[in-house]
This record gives structure tokens, sequence and C-alpha cells, in this order.
């Protein structure tokens, strides 16, 4: 049995929709069929991540609506990993270093979440996976009070701990540069660190949010590689990786492949953070499953068997994109070019 298992994510046809616009969200069920549907010389995809959040999946569902889920993605032969707490303030959730009214809004996301995860192992419909969450807060407001900030959201994050136990969870912090406290590879490891609960809370790395923290957006003084970098310098991006990864690596649960051209993007809460694109972008600065060996495998080149499924990461593409069959082949592809270089098979 190959691991990691490959996994989509359901996400990208709510995040940046609207239904008032000519992009509006995509059916939950329109997404498991895109991604059951979706081959590769016999192969097809293992699962799938999933928003707990309208219209994929309320975070206030029912145990009838979850049984629902749990069969719609079974009767598809998938499934589900790793889920998303509605953490944010337009979701219902609050800031992580707000006010005690804030705070305990994010928490109660979590709880929720940690719930609905606990509810769709028993279904015996998620097999592994974790609880997704982040800050919840922009940088810029963060960066008002740097240290009284970080050991706000840290104790706000002990706290999510404590809950993510009760469930038999584990939670992922995602580094991404749009979140307070999380928005560099230094104050990631910063904050996974004064939470002191390694045994419970994770590192979520994206590929394509990951690169940016090379670059030091949001965090000029954390950037790696130099302002007048030249992509072409294959060496010298290794050797900044490198450098990054041998800090973060150690706490990472979950990882999402991924491609990125090096430039930011975002809408609403999601403003200015790394822009998701095509596996087979000309534009994109990694080469998909030599970079992700970066994460995936130790100093000595060893498989880590940190994850035991990965999952891909495309946001804010048109929807006329997503719909194409084809787009998904050729991510199942590029998964599977990571599965075949740093997998394993365990029986």
């Amino acid at each position: 049995m190959m691991y990691p298992k490959l996994h989509n994510a359901a996400w990208p046809g709510v995040v940046g929709k609207d239904p008032n616009s000519d992009q509006p969200p995509i059916d939950l069920n329109k997404m498991l069929d895109l991604t059951a549907a979706a081959e590769v010389n016999g192969t097809r995809f293992d699962g799938i991540d999933l928003f707990l959040f309208d219209p994929h999946v309320s975070i206030d569902a029912t145990d009838d609506e979850l049984k629902d889920l749990a069969d719609r993605v079974g009767q598809r032969d998938l499934v589900i990993g790793t889920v998303v707490a509605p953490v944010w303030p337009p979701t219902g959730g609050g800031s992580s270093m707000g006010t005690d009214l804030e705070r305990r809004a994010f928490l109660t996301q979590v709880q929720k979440a940690c719930r609905i995860s606990s509810r769709l192992r028993e279904l015996k419909i998620r097999p592994y996976g974790v609880v997704r969450i982040d800050s919840a807060c922009g940088p810029d407001d963060w960066a008002a009070d740097p240290e009284a900030n970080q050991a706000k959201v840290a104790d706000t994050f002990r706290q999510a701990c404590d809950i993510a136990v009760d469930y038999g969870e584990r939670l992922a912090a995602e580094g991404e540069i749009c979140w307070g406290g999380m928005h560099s590879w230094r104050k990631m490891a910063d904050l996974l660190e004064r939470v002191e609960r390694p045994e419970v809370i994770g590192f979520q790395a994206d590929m394509a949010h990951s690169l940016l923290y090379l670059l030091g957006f949001n965090a000029p003084e954390d950037r790696i590689l130099p302002e007048d970098f030249d992509w072409s310098s294959s060496s010298v991006f290794d050797q900044a990786l490198r450098q990054m990864v041998d800090v973060l690596q150690p706490w990472m649960i979950d990882f999402h492949v991924a491609q990125n051209d090096a430039t930011v993007f975002g809408s609403g809460s999601h403003d200015k953070t790394g822009r998701h694109c095509l596996p087979n972008d000309p534009n994109g600065k990694l080469d998909i499953a030599r970079h992700a060996g970066f994460w995936l495998r130790d100093q000595n080149n060893a498989v880590t068997r940190q994850v035991h499924h990965i999952c891909w990461d495309g946001c804010m593409f048109p929807n006329e994109v997503m719909m194409k069959p084809d787009l998904w082949n050729d991510v199942l592809a590029a998964m599977l070019a990571v599965q075949d270089a740093h997998g394993w098979d365990e029986n």
C-alpha cells in the first residue's frame, strides 16, 4: 500500500468565490466528482480534504448530515483527510489575539471542527489527517505590539490544543504570510515553540506559501533570498529552501503540494498571500517533485514518513479552468510524481 496517499482539496471551490459574481462557489458534489474522475495510468486520487464551512460542509452539521457526507465521499471511493476550521471573523470565528469575545469565537470554531473531525473518524471515512487553523489576524495588526500579540496568539493556540486533545485530534498551523504571528518562517517557528505542545500542534507546509517566506513578504527582516535574486540560480534557491526547511520540517504534520510563481495574490481575508499556479505553469518557480523532497525527506535523504497523505492546494483559479477534467489529471500527475519520488510501501 503506497504512502503518502494522494488527496485533492475541495476548498478551491469556495475560497475566493462569490455567489453574486461570475465566479460562484462550486458545489461540493461537483468537486468530489472532478476528484473521483481524475485518472493517470489507472491511478486515482485516494481522498479529499475539506473546508468546514457553507456551502460545502456546515460547521454546525448534524450527525445525519455528517453521515450523508461520509456516504457521498465513500460512494466515490474516496476518504476524508485534513479539515479546515473556519476560525476567521467572516466565517464565525475571531482573531486569536483579539478581545476575549473574539478569542472565544475562535476557540468555538476549533471545538466544532474537532467535533466534526472526530465524528468522521467514527464513521470510518477519515483514517488520517489533522484540523487546520491559523491566527485569523493580519500582520499589520499583529505588528502594533509584536511581543504582546505573539504571546496572546500562543495562549489561544494552547487553549485550542486542550480542545483538540478532548477529541483525539491534532492541529496544524498553516504557514502563510497573510496571518499575523505566522507571516515569516522565524515567526512561525517562534509561535509553535511558545505554544509548547508539539504532541498536539504542528506545522502545515504549503509549497506555494512557504516559497514566499524566502522572499520576506510581510517580514523583510526574515528574507533569505537576496532582493536581486536570479531565479536561474537553482543552487542559491536550494540553499535558501534548505535553511528554512531545517527549522520548520521538525514541526511538519501536514503537507500541501503546490506551484507558485513567486508573486502574491489574494482576496478578502486571504489578502497578499502566495499565488497558486497550475502545476505546469511556465512561470512556476518550483520543480514540484524535487522540491517536495526538501520537506518529505530528512537531511540524510531518508523519507521521514511524517505525513500519511499529501494534498494539492490550488485556490482562486477561474471556474472555467476548474471544470476542465484535464486540470485534475495534470494535478494528479504532479502528485504521483511526488509519491513516486518520496513515497513508501507499507504492507
